[in-house]
């Protein structure tokens, strides 16, 4: 896992095939909290990425060590449960 200490706000977060995932809101322990823009259609709430994900930090970007589309299915919720389409 790379230092998340040297993740900052806004920078772009993407799968190992460089697919967009999300755009940092800020590290909370050790997890990445996305923007509520990127967090599709629970835009209402921010969603969470595992800080193990993250493979290295570099130009501006997090790049983690899935591809994007098995990245987004570790994304969680605030209380760290796993992202359910039965939201109101």
């Amino acid at each position: 896992m790379a230092d998340l200490s040297n993740i900052t706000e806004h920078m772009e977060v993407i799968g190992a095939d460089g697919v967009h995932i999300g755009t940092v809101d800020k590290i909370e322990g050790d997890r990445i909290k996305l923007t509520k823009a990127d967090s599709g259609s629970h835009e209402s709430h921010h969603h969470y990425i595992p800080g193990g994900l993250v493979a290295a930090v570099s130009d501006g970007q997090v790049r983690l060590s899935a591809a994007g589309d098995v990245a987004i299915l570790f994304e969680e919720e605030q209380g760290g449960e796993a992202i359910s389409d039965n939201r109101s």
